[in-house]
């Protein structure tokens, strides 16, 4: 309206808002570089987190006390906030001078305008009330580029983050379980798992973590793996939950790819207890329910699962047993020891009683030998029952051979590849790899 106005008065002034378009495309262009600028920073952003994360967070306290890191941490994170801090200036004042050339473009513009309609009014050609719309007019132009360069900057801000939408749709796409659907998993396991010259490298490395792995799991048997750190152990058992897809080769279930299996039903028959768990602070029977969600509600299953995990002595000991809230951070929480949160995984691995795949991926590191083969002869029996009801398969990684001779079969991983295979007997008459590191072990406890 206030262009249209503008015509009223003269028509060369419909020029005016062409010189607001360089002010525009600045803005646009200054918050687009500025939006890049954080991508390309956001490595910065996130050690100051780390650093603040360290000084402040109770996990790595004993270590910054023992180690003295407390000035030190202090001096990175000041030098990663000065330095993003200068950062942040350098690119703000070179988006102020963008933006204050673009709109210097328009200010010409507006008082060459000015000027143009004065000097008609000196000579006669206008009126001084059409001076005055000018200059009102003008005014609500310049006020409708400010209101513009701010939605400019939005739209710009907007399409980066659609952008990062869009690429994460597309990398999402590419992993187990973007599709949903496939065949069910069977019922009962009647053949077993099969890995048919698999090999596998991580995505964004040039460099196989697994090589031309070929294994048959048998229905109903336990399987132990063992290996140096770093032989890929627990990138196999990744595989078989199908956390990544083979880079080549094939896994089949029963003769079936596991790829064609649908991977939210696949998951619904495997158990697992990992090294790494998760450390779910919420009330106790809560975080050992969560292995079965369909029980969440049954208060007496939680208790069963650690009973069959012979770890339920933990929940007799805390201070209001299964309701507990767990973590030192929540009110009357309870914090506990590393052995102590592995034995809750451990009972929440057991929710499942039937799964088709029972996975425990050195799940007892954390406790003592006597616990652990305790432990791991109660896994056991549940593993055999599970073998007797669905033909379950055990996948036991551990570093301990007093639990892996209980295995029906051990293979032994080495630099991705397995190198043997058999029984325990077996490995330690062909008296290699395994037998070595079986004796040293053994040396240790003499």
């Amino acid at each position: 309206m206030s262009v249209a106005l503008l015509a009223t008065v003269h028509p060369l002034l419909l020029l005016l808002p062409v010189f607001a378009v360089p002010s525009l495309l600045a803005g646009a262009k200054a918050e687009r570089i500025r939006v890049l600028a954080l991508d390309e920073r956001q490595h910065n952003y996130r050690r100051v987190y780390d650093l603040q994360r360290m000084a402040g967070n109770s996990g790595p306290a004993k270590e910054v006390r023992v180690f003295g890191l407390g000035p030190e941490i202090l001096r990175r994170h000041r030098a990663e906030s000065d330095d993003l801090a200068a950062w942040e200036r350098s690119h703000r004042l070179r988006g102020a001078r963008m933006v204050s050339a673009g709109r210097a473009v328009f200010v010409l513009g507006y008082v060459g305008a000015i000027g143009f309609v004065a000097s008609a009014v000196s000579a006669g050609r206008l009126g001084v009330g059409d001076l005055v719309l000018a200059i009102v007019l003008a005014g609500q132009v310049m006020g409708l580029l400010s209101g513009a360069t701010n939605n400019a900057n939005w739209v710009a801000w907007t399409m980066t983050a659609v952008r990062r939408y869009v690429w994460l749709l597309d990398y999402v796409a590419g992993r187990p379980g973007a599709h949903p659907g496939g065949v069910e998993p069977p019922p009962r396991l009647r053949q077993g798992i099969r890995l048919d010259n698999v090999s596998f490298r991580y995505p964004g490395t040039d460099t196989d973590v697994l090589t031309g792995v070929d294994l048959a799991l048998a229905a109903g048997s336990t399987i132990a793996v063992v290996g140096d750190n770093g032989a890929g152990k627990t990138t196999l058992v990744k595989l078989l939950g199908r956390f990544y897809e083979p880079t080549a080769g094939r896994i089949t279930v029963d003769g079936v790819g596991l790829d064609t299996i649908d991977v939210v039903a696949w998951r619904r028959r495997m158990a697992a207890a990992f090294q790494d768990h998760a450390r779910l602070e919420l009330l106790a029977r809560t975080a050992v329910g969560v292995g079965e969600l369909s029980m969440l509600d049954d208060e007496a299953a939680p208790l069963a699962a650690l009973e069959r995990a012979g770890t339920a002595d933990l929940m007799r000991a805390l201070p209001r047993g299964m309701d507990t809230q767990l973590g030192p951070d929540w009110p009357e929480g309870v914090e506990l020891s590393g052995g102590e949160w592995q034995k809750v995984a451990l009972g929440r691995g057991m929710m499942r009683e039937t799964p088709l795949l029972l996975v425990l991926d050195e799940p007892t590191a954390a406790l003592d030998a006597e616990t652990e083969h305790r432990l791991y002869d109660r896994y056991a029996i549940a593993a055999r029952a599970a073998a007797d009801a669905v033909g379950a398969i055990t996948v036991l990684v551990s570093h301990r051979f007093s639990t892996v001779r209980m295995a029906d079969v051990i293979i032994v991983i080495a630099g991705g590849r397995i190198v043997e295979r058999g029984t325990h007997d077996e490995l330690l008459v062909a008296d290699g790899i395994y037998a070595e590191l079986y004796r040293m072990q053994a040396r240790a406890y003499q």
